[in-house]
C-alpha cells in the first residue's frame, strides 16, 4: 500500500486535507481562560519554549519528536532488544535504511544534532567554508565551533515571502561556482542541502538542483552531505511539483536524493516519528572517520544513545516514510491553513511548504522594528489569545556580533508545527480563526526587550519582557470581543 495516492477531491470542489488514518488513542488537552495563559507567558519570559505543557492548548512548536506513531511502530518496540551490543533491534534498523537510502554503513546517533556534532568534529577544520542552501541553527553553531564558516548560497528570490515558485530551497549553482572559485576547493569541508529548509518555511529542493549541485561537488573532488531530517516531505514535494517524477513512487524519488549524497545524517524525531538520529554513507572511508566519535559521544555502535525501542520504532517508521499517506498528511494541512490565511490578507510563507505554517512577522506586525523580535512578541501574543504554541523563527533565533549587536535574520517568522497526524481539522480552523483576529488586532502588540540572554542559542532558554503593558491591552480588547469564551 505504499504507492497509494494520497489525493482526494470533494464533488463541492473545496480543498479540504482528509486523514488517512483514524484515531485510536487520544490525549486530554486543556484550553486556560486567557488570564492564565498571559500569567503563564510573563512567567515562561515570553519565550514559548519555557511554557509547561499542563498550559499549552495546541502544541504547535515543532515536530521533532512529536510526530504520532503508528500502530506498527508502537507494537514494534515489544520485541526490543535490549543488549549493549549487537542488539538485533539495531540489525532491524540498519536493514530498514539501507533498504530506504540505499546506504551500507549505520551510524546511530540519539538524535540530529548529535549527528551535526559528529560530522562537524569529522571533516571541518579551522578556516574551511561549508556552502549550504539554508543553515540550521544547531548545524551553524557545531560547524563554528569546529572552526568553520558557513555560506548560504541560495537564488535570490528564496526569501521572497509571497512567491509562486515551487522549489525555494534550491541551490544558486552560480554562486557554488563562485565559492570553489574563490576559495578553492581545498577549503570547502563539503556541501550541504537540507531537506525542507527548516529556518525558511521548509521550502524543498529539486530533484534537478540536486543533481546540478552533485556535479560541480564532483568536479571540485568535494564531499556532497544531505540532511534528510525532513526528506519525506521533500520527495512528497518532487512527486507533486516537479514533471519528471509525477509518476514515480516515493521510495524511488527517496532512493534517487540520497544517492547523490556522499554522506546523509538525519534526525529520526521527524523523519521517522521516533526520538533518534543517525548518519549514513557508502563509503567505509568516511564511516571509519565517525565511527570512533560515535562511541566516544553517543555509546556503543548498536545504540548510539538511543533505546532499543526507539530503535525498533525507527525501523518501521523508516520505512512508512515511503508512505504518500504517511508523508503527505502534515503537508496537506500546512496548505490548508497556509491558503486560509492568505486568502484573508494575512502574510504567510507561500507557496506551502513543509513542517510548519510559516506567519510573516515583519508583514504582521510592520510596526515593531526587527530589534525588539517581532516575530517573538507575535508568538507570545497568539499564546495568549488561544494556547496555541508556536515557535519564534527570527532574530531571537539569530545571534550578536563581535560588537554586541544582533545580526538581524533574514525572515522573521513564526512557525506553527503541524506535526504527522497529530491535529484535526476543526483545530487546523481554530488556529486559523485566532490567527485572523489577531491580525485585526495586531495594532495592539508592541515589542520584547531581553531579560536574561544566554550565549548560545538564547531562543531556548532566553527571557524577555514586554516593552510596553501591550499584553495588558490585548487581553481587555479579547474580553471586549468573546466575552467568557476560551
Amino acid at each position: 500500500m505504499t504507492d497509494q495516492n494520497s489525493a482526494i477531491k470533494f464533488y463541492s470542489g473545496e480543498q479540504i486535507p482528509v486523514e488517512l488514518h483514524k484515531v485510536r488513542i487520544v490525549q486530554k488537552l486543556f484550553l486556560k481562560p486567557i488570564e492564565e495563559r498571559k500569567a503563564a507567558m510573563e512567567e515562561a519570559g515570553f519565550n514559548t519554549f519555557l511554557l509547561s505543557t499542563k498550559d499549552v492548548f495546541l502544541d504547535m512548536l515543532t515536530d521533532s519528536g512529536t510526530n504520532a506513531m503508528s500502530d506498527n511502530q508502537v507494537s514494534s518496540m515489544l520485541q526490543a532488544d535490549d543488549a549493549y551490543a549487537g542488539s538485533q533491534s539495531f540489525y532491524r534498523m540498519e536493514r530498514a535504511l539501507r533498504d530506504v537510502f540505499g546506504k551500507h554503513y549505520v551510524l546511530p546517533a540519539h538524535q540530529g544534532r548529535a549527528a551535526e556534532n559528529i560530522v562537524s568534529q569529522a571533516f571541518i577544520k579551522k578556516g574551511d567554508v561549508i556552502p549550504m542552501n539554508y543553515h540550521f541553527t544547531t548545524t551553524k553553531e557545531h560547524m563554528e565551533l569546529n572552526g568553520g564558516k558557513v555560506l548560504e548560497i541560495f537564488a535570490d528570490d528564496a526569501l521572497e515571502i509571497k512567491s509562486s515558485k515551487l522549489f525555494k530551497g534550491n541551490i544558486d549553482i552560480e554562486k557554488l561556482k563562485a565559492v570553489f572559485k574563490e576559495y578553492g576547493k581545498e577549503r570547502v569541508a563539503f556541501v550541504r542541502m537540507e531537506a525542507s529548509t527548516n529556518l525558511i518555511g521548509g521550502q524543498p529542493f529539486s530533484m534537478q538542483n540536486m543533481r546540478d549541485v552533485k556535479k560541480v561537488c564532483d568536479e571540485n573532488e568535494t564531499m556532497m552531505v544531505l540532511d534528510a531530517s525532513l526528506i519525506g516531505e521533500n520527495a512528497y514535494f518532487i512527486k507533486q511539483r516537479e514533471e519528471e517524477f509525477k509518476n514515480a513512487n516515493i521510495k524511488d524519488i527517496l532512493l534517487e536524493m540520497c544517492s547523490y549524497a556522499d554522506l546523509v545524517y538525519f534526525s529520526s524525531r521527524k523523519v521517522s516519528s521516533t526520538r533518534g538520529g543517525g548518519i549514513v554513507t557508502n563509503s567505509k572511508d568516511l564511516y571509519m572517520k565517525m565511527r570512533d566519535l560515535l562511541v566516544l559521544y553517543e555509546g556503543f555502535l548498536t545504540y548510539g544513545g538511543m533505546s532499543v525501542r526507539e530503535i525498533e520504532a525507527m525501523a518501521v517508521g523508516i520505512n512508512e516514510t515511503c508512505d504518500e499517506t504517511v508523508i503527505s498528511q502534515s503537508p496537506s494541512f500546512i496548505a490548508y491553513a497556509v491558503n486560509q490565511l492568505d486568502a484573508a490578507g494575512i502574510p504567510v510563507i507561500t507557496p506551502p511548504g513543509a513542517l510548519g505554517c510559516h506567519v510573516d512577522a515583519k508583514g504582521f506586525l510592520p510596526h515593531v522594528p526587527q530589534a525588539e523580535y517581532p516575530a517573538g512578541a507575535l508568538a507570545s501574543a497568539l499564546f495568549i489569545i488561544s494556547g496555541i504554541r508556536g515557535m519564534e523563527r527570527g532574530t531571537i533565533s539569530s545571534v550578536r556580533d563581535e560588537n554586541g549587536d544582533d545580526i538581524l535574520a533574514d525572515v522573521e517568522l513564526l512557525r506553527l508545527a503541524f506535526p504527522r497526524r497529530v491535529f484535526t481539522l476543526s483545530q487546523t480552523m481554530f488556529v486559523v480563526d485566532r490567527v485572523k483576529w489577531l491580525y485585526d488586532n495586531r495594532e495592539l502588540i508592541g515589542g520584547l526587550e531581553w531579560v536574561e540572554e544566554p550565549p548560545l542559542l538564547r531562543f531556548f532558554m532566553g527571557r524577555l519582557k514586554a516593552k510596553t503593558d501591550w499584553p495588558e491591552k490585548l487581553l481587555a480588547k479579547f474580553k471586549k470581543d468573546f466575552g467568557e469564551s476560551l
